[in-house]
């Protein structure tokens, strides 16, 4: 493990801040003397006993738990580093002052500063200690949330939902008898559908275009089992065709728009899933911005309504959605739920705007599989 400019950094200006506060301490104790004597010593043990102590931990080797050596050797380090940084810390503060602190007469400063050096040496390395493993858990933490949150994806890609694929399969046993070349349509899209959803879930990104696509097949399935009660429209400008996003982002919005607002709705509706970039706010980057917006039968806040849909907004489809933006996007992503202007609903969600890498891109090609 090599060190880290920033880390390595950021414990030297703790060091130096330990070393003032020490310094200030022993001046408070001896007022008679300058505050350089104390600020020099101080200053001299501290850096040479921190930096033996630092950079022996890469030589030792480290815990990747705690970010100190394991066993016997964590202590050891740390009781080479303070003798040898006494040791080499008085002899340069010596040489600036131009006295030995070894002559016999000031063995009594020797035995303090002895004392001193042992005492803020254990307490300085068991705070880099403490503050190692603290750092390391906290990543791990993270490293498992956003685990967890993608365990959830997946679980949910692989989710048809049981009713919707049931009645797609009753359909195409239907049309097959009066209407082949419809049945034919249909088979196609749900085949699109199942090999997208399986392709997907071997992904954590994909473009804009994928994801659009992937919605297209999903509601040629429902036009088909809704007729004229469905219609939709999907805008995706060129220039966002290959912005990053997570697979199975939309769908779930798609879903809650059909099942809680065109559904309860006897002539049905039409469905707009539209994306564009907006500026970022004082020079922040660009945005993304998504809105699933219906002509259903709206956001209702009657108590019939919610015993009718008691999940709207807060089923596992709209949580994922909320949960995987935050943890992929951060506090400044967004998901909006409200009134359309018109009637229905309308979902509106944001994040920073990203380019598919180059990678991804290739590596989402290459596993596309071959049309039968």
């Amino acid at each position: 493990m090599k060190p880290d400019l920033l880390h390595t950094t950021r414990h030297l200006v703790q060091v130096l801040a330990f070393c003032l506060v020490i310094s200030a301490l022993q001046y408070l104790f001896h007022p008679e003397r300058p505050y350089e004597v104390p600020l020099v010593y101080s200053l001299s043990i501290g850096l040479c006993t921190w930096f033996i102590t630092d950079m022996g931990r890469f030589v030792v080797g480290m815990d990747p738990m705690t970010s100190w050596p394991r066993g016997w050797r964590g202590p050891a380090l740390v009781a080479f580093g303070m003798v040898t940084g006494y040791t080499g810390g008085t002899l340069l503060s010596d040489y600036w002052f131009g006295w030995s602190t070894w002559h016999s007469a000031a063995s009594g400063d020797l035995r303090g500063s002895v004392i001193v050096t042992v005492v803020a040496g254990v307490v300085i390395s068991s705070y880099f200690y403490l503050q190692g493993k603290s750092m390391t858990l906290q990543r791990r933490m993270k490293a498992a949330e956003s685990q967890a949150t993608e365990a959830q994806l997946r679980l949910l890609l692989t989710q048809l939902e049981p009713h919707m694929l049931f009645n797609t399969l009753a359909n195409l046993r239907v049309l097959v008898g009066i209407d082949p070349a419809r049945a034919q349509h249909m088979l196609d899209h749900l085949i699109a559908y199942l090999r997208a959803t399986l392709s997907a879930s071997r992904a954590t990104e994909h473009g804009l275009q994928a994801e659009f696509d992937r919605l297209r097949d999903y509601l040629a399935l429902m036009e088909v089992r809704m007729g004229p009660r469905l219609s939709y429209t999907l805008a995706l400008p060129d220039a966002l065709r290959q912005a990053s996003v997570p697979p199975l982002l939309l769908q779930p919005l798609v879903e809650n728009s059909i099942r809680h607002g065109l559904e309860p709705k006897v002539e049905g509706g039409h469905i707009t899933v539209q994306a564009q970039s907006l500026p970022g706010a004082d020079g922040a980057p660009a945005l993304l911005q998504i809105t699933v917006s219906d002509t259903g039968v709206g956001l209702r806040s009657d108590a019939a309504a919610q015993r009718q849909t008691p999940d709207l907004g807060r089923g596992f489809g709209l949580t994922q959605v909320r949960e995987r933006l935050r943890t992929l996007y951060g506090p400044q992503a967004s998901l909006s739920l409200q009134h359309g202007p018109g009637g229905g609903t309308v979902v509106q969600l944001r994040y920073a705007l990203q380019a598919l890498p180059e990678s991804s891109a290739a590596h989402r090609l290459d596993d596309t599989p071959e049309h039968a």
